[in-house]
């Protein structure tokens, strides 16, 4: 398998130590410990009134109303079964209290308050119990956990101000051809646009990779020699965009041969992408050749760059999403068929996948507005609706 040949051939790349407000979409390197039991104290969960459970057990529904206990004060202690003590959501509960009682089920005159027919008074009623959540010794994150905002504030309640996380890859992505005109630039009637490198881009970015770099590079082996060269010195991830297929001017593979590059794996058995290229240079480096038609490119990029790379980063791999074909497909192939996908949901909540199949790996107009793509399996008879498919999303 393709994605078995490229992990085996990447090394994880290097920790780092850097400050929680840049760890952002970050792979986590370490384990994240609790430094105090989570809540560190029986917390109050509604703004309401801390009395004893067992007073109220006795019958005792009036109480003297003592002292209010805000968030982030000391806590305070109840002086007699017969008082109550306002408390607010998030304080710590009162010494001798172990039940909040809402606001909506008493009613307050001078410093008297009544409990209404409805109030309830079980033991730790709206209190979440001291180490609750978590307690020291047991880890809250553990390695290999992409951080985004639920994981920073879990790394933030155990008083981490800087923490190690991988190294994001140095990305270059690369388009090669004549043909290529960049956006806003004048154009002739026999070129096209510089619009895959784009979009690689933006699936990256989207991923969570940062560091990225593009260049365009015409159909030269000087010029391609010079400026791979360049970029593999400088770069730990080459994606590049065209020129791998057994054209007269694919250029690439030869050129990256000469560049001492380690061919894994040239053709791949899928449509569309067949003609992908994967190799390792002299010191490391991940090199992929994607296709250049854009809709290959950006398959290849989401079903073997971007996974390859969150794994290099040690990033714990998910389960594969799956979904069901909304509609039939006429067609089967004797090779895997990555098919764009729009997903429907049903009233019910049910997800399914309808597919919008291009006309041609050139058709890049027809991923406008899909969700991602399904791979579905080499078969001779057509895909009947309802068939359950791995899903990668842009």
């Amino acid at each position: 398998m393709a994605r078995e040949a490229i992990d085996a051939r990447l090394a994880l790349l290097p920790a780092e130590s850097r400050p929680l407000s840049e760890c952002v979409g970050r792979t986590l390197r370490e384990d994240i410990y609790a430094e105090r039991d989570n809540p560190p104290f029986d917390r109050v969960c509604m703004d309401g009134i801390a009395i004893r459970s067992d007073a109220f057990g006795r019958g005792l529904r009036r109480f003297t109303l003592q002292a209010t206990q805000p968030a982030g004060a000391p806590a305070l202690t109840l002086l007699s079964p017969e008082s109550a003590i306002e408390v607010m959501t998030g304080a710590i509960m009162p010494r001798g209290t172990d039940c909040v009682v809402p606001l909506e089920e008493y009613d307050v005159v001078a410093l008297t308050v009544s409990l209404k027919d409805t109030a309830s008074g079980e033991p730790h009623r709206n209190v979440q119990r001291r180490g609750s959540d978590s307690q020291p010794g047991v880890p809250m994150l553990r390695s290999g956990t992409r951080l985004y905002a639920p994981e920073i504030g879990v790394v933030a309640s155990a008083g981490r101000a800087a923490i190690s996380v991988s190294r994001q890859p140095k990305f270059v992505v690369i388009s090669t051809g004549d043909e290529l005109v960049e956006p806003g630039q004048p154009i002739e009637e026999h070129q096209v646009r510089r619009s895959n490198a784009y979009a690689v881009l933006a699936g990256l970015r989207k991923h969570g990779f940062e560091d990225l770099s593009n260049d365009h590079i015409v159909d030269s082996e000087e010029a391609l020699r010079e400026r791979l060269a360049h970029h593999l010195a400088e770069r730990d991830v080459l994606v590049l965009s065209g020129g791998v297929s057994k054209g007269r001017f694919d250029l690439v593979p030869k050129v990256l041969q000469s560049l001492n590059v380690a061919e894994v794996f040239y053709q791949v058995a899928q449509r569309p992408g067949m003609p992908m290229w994967f190799g390792v240079g002299p010191t490391g480096q991940a090199v992929f050749g994607l296709p250049g038609n854009p809709v290959s490119t950006l398959m290849c990029l989401m079903r073997y760059v971007v996974p390859a790379m969150d794994a290099a980063m040690g990033t714990r791999a998910r389960a594969t999403e799956t979904v069901a074909l909304a509609a039939p497909i006429k067609r089967g192939r004797p090779s895997a068929s990555f098919v764009p996908v729009s997903i429907r949901y049903s009233p019910e909540g049910l997800r399914s996948a309808v597919p919008r199949i291009p006309n041609g790996s050139g058709d890049f107009l027809a991923l406008a507005g899909t969700d991602g793509f399904v791979e579905l399996p080499p078969r001779t008879d057509p895909y009947p609706e309802g068939l359950v498919a791995d899903f990668y999303s842009w």
